[in-house]
């Protein structure tokens, strides 16, 4: 793998991770489009689970203080009535609870998930598809609803919304903003607890893909290893930050169309 290569992999890994377009879909893409066939399977999946590690780095650091709060917060309140919870206490089991379907899912479905699923012609269904999905929950009924105001139900359900990204091409974020704009939050509010309910499974796949990988990366690969992980790390970081903002009063249509059209690309070299 080129110096070239390696940037390129890190820079649509850091770009796609918490947009709603699919990280997983774009950086297989990127991977044919590439023609890496001088690298096995094991290598290049050891190589993708780190570069990874550099975008869940970046959520982390973005999120340390709400982390902090909500960690904190959970101890001391978490095993009153929920209704009585403080926001920070009622978000801790918001997540642990919306983390659930994607862990068993994960776990049940993980031979069919690398393996069947992973065709190009699944993943240009899918972005088409959820891309439509998220452009309708987007646009159709009020959406007025906070953070503060997600109920257990809620997380339940936005949970199962994330553990669709199981699917190549589906979005971690895409489900969970879908899902959360159908229960009527804000594009605020729900791309900010979309990032928040995803940092336990991000850091589960990509630690245990990193551990069950790693041994399979060689040493010659390791400097473009580390340089897509730098990358990945520095653009996810930025993504996050700008993302956030963006959706203050902007709507998520540039994001279906681009699904759209990738769709379509990639349904059209299969």
């Amino acid at each position: 793998m080129s110096f070239i290569e390696a940037l390129i992999l890190g820079l649509v890994q850091g770009l796609t991770e918490f947009l709603p377009v699919s990280s997983s879909a774009h950086v297989q893409i990127a991977q044919e489009l590439l023609d890496l066939s001088e690298i096995s399977r094991p290598q290049l999946t050891a190589f993708i689970a780190i570069i990874q590690l550099g975008t869940e780095l970046a959520v982390l650091l973005y999120f340390a203080g709400d982390i902090v709060r909500i960690i904190k917060s959970w101890t001391q309140n978490g095993f009153q009535k929920f209704s009585n919870q403080p926001t920070e206490s009622r978000l801790g089991w918001l997540v642990i609870i919306g983390t659930i379907p994607i862990v068993a899912l994960g776990l049940l479905f993980e031979s069919q998930i690398e393996n069947e699923l992973r065709s190009l012609t699944v993943i240009g269904l899918t972005l088409i598809i959820f891309g439509i999905a998220l452009g309708l929950a987007d646009w159709l009924g009020p959406k007025s609803r906070e953070i503060s105001e997600i109920r257990l139900k809620d997380g339940v359900l936005i949970g199962l919304g994330q553990a669709m990204a199981l699917i190549p091409g589906v979005s971690r974020s895409g489900g969970s903003i879908t899902v959360g704009r159908m229960l009527g939050l804000t594009r605020e509010a729900a791309t900010r607890f979309s990032f928040l309910i995803a940092i336990p499974a991000v850091l589960g796949a990509g630690f245990y893909q990193f551990l069950s990988s790693y041994a399979d990366l060689p040493a010659e690969l390791l400097i473009s290893t580390l340089i897509a992980t730098v990358v990945s790390f520095l653009v996810g970081y930025a993504v996050i930050a700008l993302l956030l903002a963006y959706v203050k009063r902007g709507s998520f249509l540039p994001f279906v169309i681009w699904r759209v059209a990738v769709g379509v690309f990639v349904l059209t070299l299969v």
